[in-house]
Formats: structure tokens, sequence, C-alpha cells
């Protein structure tokens, strides 16, 4: 019997993967279309920006606890980043969206596996030659790949490159997502803060109403008012009382929104008693910082960051499709052992191998790998316009938060002095009226006008603190803690 040519197996799958090596050295080019960023669809300088110069320190490098200062709202905000669901997706969305990265980067490497296998067999005696039954059993040993794709044309690279920019655009979203759930926050524990300082303005009003129906009862009773004025008082009183009842119930939806939004149950301890002295909002650096230039917004705010990488992904995946019309090479290769007797395996002569390289040209298919490029380019545009519209929102959400900041001082101003002088109109209505020179039609004017301009008033000192909350969100603030702290190290690395 012939032996068959002896193979040391630790030899040879060597020679057979270093010329592999070599062509997958060789396999770097790749047609994915060289990226340029679009130009910024967006003037030179903000609407409503009255600085003369710009900011030497940036918006977003300002630590939040920075900004929020309350002691109350810095724990609940704590509360929220450790607890907020929508922020553990978008942490959980960068885990899953680095394992597909890791997917498309193993494509690089052929998947080497090692596999042992017996096979038995009998023939019946009538159908063997030598006319007894024969029992036949193969042992292999083999180490190799299969279907391993030489990246000539870049079709995995490009995909790899895919996959890293939409790796790096969760990131960003999850960047986003802490920004904007800062500003929720804030914003929520301020409304909330409103609300209750309306509730208790209402109950006041409705304490004093209470009293002055008494008053006015009385008098009725007495001969001394009639009974159109018992029912003017009695409709203020009404009224004032739908104003508590409607208050308790929105500061109640409001501590629920806040709940949600942090995630778990806050104490009592940490929900706001009232609106914050609007002398400490003035006193802020957000209050007079200007925002910088523009440009600055295409590094700082996560949202077009996370555009931007999306476009790249976009960008890299033309390349996987133009690799498409291009010849597809493939290897099959193994090394091993064989042997009729388990204790013949391992034994000199008894080496195999295989080496199965295979070429595929695409000659016709209908248009789909020009219909597939085609996908690929028209929705890397539609990324452009979809870039171009996050630059121009960011722009406009600035823009505004700058005109209302420039105008909530001035209008705050005159709300304080409206509220003055509504206070003075009713004094002196309430007292024509006790001295019998007016009707009480003329004190529950005034009386409305004044729990008006009080009521418009806590909205304006709410306006003036949801701006600075606002004005740091849309340049990109609340993504770090404290100012000075590094910002967003993990984006550093071009690969995870």
């Amino acid at each position: 019997m012939n032996r068959p040519l002896s193979i040391r197996p630790p030899v040879r799958p060597r020679a057979v993967l270093t010329p592999l090596l070599l062509a997958t050295l060789l396999g770097a080019c790749t047609l994915m279309p060289a990226y340029h960023r679009p130009d910024a669809p967006v003037e030179n300088r903000f609407a409503g920006d009255a600085a003369t110069h710009a900011s030497t320190t940036a918006v977003a490098d300002i630590g939040w606890r920075d900004v929020f200062t309350d002691p109350a709202l810095q724990q609940v905000i704590a509360l929220a980043l450790d607890n907020n669901r929508d922020l553990r997706v978008a942490v959980l969305n960068i885990e899953k969206a680095r394992a597909q990265y890791g997917l498309e980067r193993a494509a690089l490497f052929p998947t080497i596996n090692a596999a042992a296998s017996e096979s038995a067999s009998r023939t019946p005696a009538d159908l063997s030659s030598s006319g007894r039954a024969v029992t036949a059993r193969n042992y292999t040993a083999t180490l190799g790949f299969s279907a391993y794709e030489l990246d000539l044309f870049g079709r995995v690279r490009s995909l790899k490159e895919q996959a890293l920019e939409s790796f790096l655009s969760t990131a960003e979203a999850r960047r986003s997502t802490q920004i904007s759930l800062i500003a929720e926050v804030a914003t929520a524990w301020l409304t909330l803060a409103s609300d209750q300082d309306r509730l208790r303005l209402a109950q006041e009003t409705l304490k004093s109403q209470h009293s002055t129906y008494q008053l006015t009862q009385r008098s009725y009773e007495l001969g001394s008012a009639s009974a159109l004025s018992l029912r003017q008082v009695q409709t203020s009183l009404e009224s004032a009382r739908v104003d508590v009842e409607s208050y308790s119930a929105q500061v109640e939806q409001d501590r629920n929104a806040l709940v949600l939004l942090v995630g778990a149950g806050l104490p009592a301890s940490l929900l706001p008693q009232g609106l914050p002295d609007t002398r400490l909002a003035a006193a802020s650096p957000l209050a007079t910082i200007p925002p910088g230039l523009p440009s600055d917004l295409l590094q700082r705010r996560p949202d077009i960051l996370q555009a931007e990488r999306d476009l790249r992904a976009a960008n890299a995946n033309i390349g996987a499709a133009r690799a498409a019309f291009y010849p597809s090479i493939s290897l099959t290769a193994n090394a091993g052992t064989s042997s009729a007797r388990l204790a013949g395996l391992f034994k000199g002569g008894s080496g195999s191998w295989s080496f199965v390289p295979q070429i595929t040209l695409p000659i016709f298919d209908g248009g789909a790998n020009r219909a597939n490029l085609d996908i690929a380019t028209i929705s890397r545009n539609i990324y452009v316009a979809q870039y171009e519209k996050a630059i121009q929102t960011a722009f406009r959400e600035v823009s505004d938060a700058l005109a209302q900041r420039n105008t909530l001082g001035r209008q705050l101003e005159a709300q304080e002095a409206l509220v003055e002088a509504s206070e003075s109109s009713f004094r002196l209505s309430q007292a024509r009226f006790d001295n019998g020179v007016d009707s009480y039609l003329s004190v529950l004017d005034s009386q409305r006008t004044l729990y008006s301009a009080q009521k418009n008033l806590i909205g304006t000192r709410l306006s003036r603190w949801t701006n600075l909350v606002t004005f740091y969100k849309t340049l990109g603030g609340g993504w770090v803690e404290h100012s000075g702290a590094p910002v967003g190290t993990e984006l550093a690395t071009r690969e995870p």
C-alpha cells in the first residue's frame, strides 16, 4: 500500500497562512470616497448677539454644578444621572454599537478553528466485495479557516469604518442625552418652584377674599352693603378657590414629571419651596457671557457631532457598495492529520491538507449593484442635509436664547414696576370703596389686575431662570460636572 505524503501539521499551516497574511497586507486599498465636511449653512454671527468680542470661556466648559448652585437642585440632577432610564438606554446603545464594531473589525481576520472528528460506516456482506461485512473508521484532526475574504478592494474595511462611525455616533448621542436630561431636570425643578409660588399666591388671595367676603356679608346683614357688592365679592372668592385647586393639581403633576425624569423617588427635602431670587440669575456668568463664534457649535454640540458621525458612516457605506462591482476572493484552507485508527492519528505519514481559493466576478446582476450604490449615495446626500439642518437648528436655538436674554432683564424690571403700581391702585380703590366714593366693582377690577400682574411676575421670573438653562444647553453645556474638568476622554480615541 502506498504511504501518503508525510506532512507535519505544525509546519504546513504556517506555510498556508503566510501567503494569506501577505495578501491581507496588500489588500489595504479602499474605494470609500474622501470625506469633506460640508460648509456650515449659517452666518458668522448669531442673531441677537450684541457682544463686541468673542468669549474667552466656552460655555460648554462650565460645569453644571457651577451653573446650578442650589444644593437641592444639584442633588436632584445627580440622582437623575444615576437613575434616568433614557440615559441608561443611551449607555447601552453605546455598548451595542461597540459590539457591532467588534464584529465588523473581526471580519478583517480569518476565523481559525480546530476540529476533530470520527466517521464510521458499516458495509453489509452482500454489498462487500469480500463477501464479509466491513466496518470502516476514519479519524481526523484539522486546523484551518473557511471562506475568508481577501479585502482587496476595501469592502470589509469600509464596513468596519461605517461601524466605527456608528459607534462614535451613539457616544455623541449619549452626551446629547445627558445634556438634555440636565436641562430638563433643571427646568422641571424650576417649573415646580414657580407653580408652588403661584399656589401660594392663590392661597393668600383666597384667604384675603374670604376675610373680605365675611366682612361684606356682615355689612349686608346690617343693611350697609348691597346684594350686588356681596355677589361681586363672592365672585372674586370663588375665582380664587378655583385657582387654588388648579395650582394644587399642577404642583402634583410637576412633582410627578420631576420624579419621572429623575427615575427614583424624591425626598421632600430636595423639592423646591419657591423660585430662587432672580438676583442670583443676574449674577450667573451665563447672564452676560458672549456665546462665542458659530463655528464653535460644530465642535461642542453633541447633536451636530452625532449628525456628522452619521454622515461619515454613510460615506463609508459608499465604499462597500463600490467594492461590490469588483472581484471577490475568498480562501478556505486547513491542515491536519487523518488515520483509519485513532492510535495512528498523529504518527508520521498521516498529515493531510487542503487549500481552496475561490474568485467571484460579478457579470450580470440585473442592476442590483448599481441600485445599491445609488441607495448608498442618496443616503449620504440625505445625511448631508440632516447635518446642515442640525447646524441651522442649533444656530436658531442659540439666537433665540440670546434674543430672550437681552430683553428678559428689562421685562422683569417692567413687570416688577407693574406689580407695584397695581398694589398702589388696589389700595386706593379699597380706600375709596371703604369711604363710599366708589362701588366694589372698581375694587374688584384693581384686585384682578394686581393678581394677574403678580402671576405674570412669577412667570417672568421663571422665564429668566429657564433662559439661562436653555442658553447653557444650546451651547453644549452640561457634559462636565465641574469647570475645568476634562471633556469626554473616551471619545478622544479613534477606535474603541
